[in-house]
This record gives C-alpha cells, structure tokens and sequence, in this order.
C-alpha cells in the first residue's frame, strides 16, 4: 500500500485544517447537509466552491452560491451548477466544466446527494425502489468515477509522486447504511447507504496513489426546509 507524506508536519495544527487556495465540488449543495458542507469548505479558505443541485429553482441555486460567497472571508468563487446525478454523462460533463471554471483544478468532491423514502418494503413500487438506488448509490458511484478521472490526471501531472497532486472524496453515508432506525419504513434506504460505505472503502484501495476516499455517516439531521429530523 502506498502511504500519502504530508509536506509539512511539523506545521503548526491549525494550519493542517486549512483549505487555502483549494477547489472543491459538492453535490447536492443548495441545501441541507450538503449546503453547511458548501460552507464550511469556503470558511476553511477553498478559493472556489462549486455546488450542484436537481430540483432547486435556478434563480434560488444562484442566490444561495452567492451567500455562501459572501458568508466566507476572503469572498470565495462559488458556482451553481444543475446535474442530474442519475445520469454518468450529466455528472461528467458536471464535473469537468466545474473543474475548468473553478481554475483548471479540483482538489475536493463530496457526493453528497441522497433522496429517502418511507414505505413498506412488502408494498415497494419498482420504480421508487430503483429511484433510491439511481440517486443514492449510482449516483455517488458516477461522482466520485468523474472526480478520480480529473483526480488522477492531475496527479500524473504532477509528476505521479506519492503525496503530490493528490485530491480528496468524501461519500456521504448514514448510519442507517449500519442499523435500522424506527418507525421509518425505508429498506431500500438503509440497503443503498449500505452499498455506499463499502463502495467508498472498495475506492479507496482501487484509487490511494491519487486519491483519498472517506465517507461520513451522520444521524438525524434538521434541515432548514423540513425543520424536523430527517436521515441522509
């Protein structure tokens, strides 16, 4: 296994945590999790964030780029983009225009849209059941393959040293990939996050001279649009 050097260790800590001068890409960015992941990139110095998102009016998606911008010191270059991320070609193309828009390199992705359902799975119509995995699973498998093909270019770029030129992709997952929360009926849920955690460490050994590969798994989180705890 290929073991990543910091260039700097004896740094001082805080100075590990910062992002100065990276780009990054977050799915499902306009809202949520994903919109606080879009935040706390640009409060960590990112020079440029790009955010996606499915549903949102354009209009709105604009606006929330340009509060992220202004919410972050530095005013950061945040960018709107809609993808649909059930499709590998809208995220391609997604991702490699953001990466030319954002200055030529991409140095952070989080595949963070998700969609969730709550139906019994003795009565799960095929088309619902297929649309969680579309989204949740497929999904972050179409985003993080686009993010490791401009990951990887960039790396050899770079010369194809360990350490050098080498991006970050971070899957979010939830708990329910590991327990079944109740009352919520969500079998195909729990079953795509599932899918999800051990896609992201089965990435993660496949792409170590380039990339980094986590996922987080979070709780029930409020969100500004239900206000009531919701899974991701």
């Amino acid at each position: 296994m290929v073991l990543s050097t910091h260039p700097n260790p004896s740094a001082p800590v805080l100075t590990h945590f910062s992002l100065a001068g990276k780009t990054a890409l977050v799915t499902g960015g306009t809202r949520g999790i994903g919109l606080e992941v879009a935040r706390g990139l640009a409060e960590a110095g990112c020079a440029a964030v790009a955010i996606t998102y499915t549903n949102t009016d354009p209009a709105e998606a604009e606006k929330v780029a340009s509060s992220i911008s202004a919410s972050a010191a530095g005013t950061p270059k945040v960018l709107a983009y809609k993808c649909n991320v059930k499709s590998k070609e809208s995220v391609t193309e997604t991702v490699e225009r953001a990466t030319r828009e954002l200055g030529g390199t991409l140095d952070i992705v989080v595949a963070n849209a998700g969609i969730a359902d709550h139906i019994a799975a003795i009565d799960y119509p095929e088309d619902k059941f297929r649309e969680i995995f579309d989204v949740n699973l497929h999904g972050v498998f179409w985003t993080a393959q686009a993010a490791a093909k401009v990951m990887e270019r960039q790396w050899k770029a770079a010369g194809a040293k360990s350490g050098e030129g080498r991006g970050s992709i971070i899957i979010t997952a939830s708990v329910s990939a590991i327990l079944v929360n109740i009352p919520q009926r969500q079998a195909a849920y729990n079953a795509s996050k599932a899918g999800v955690v051990h896609l992201a460490k089965s990435l993660a050994v496949e792409w170590t001279e380039f990339a980094r590969v986590n996922c987080v798994s979070p709780g029930f989180i409020a969100t500004d649009s239900k206000m009531r705890p919701v899974l991701v």
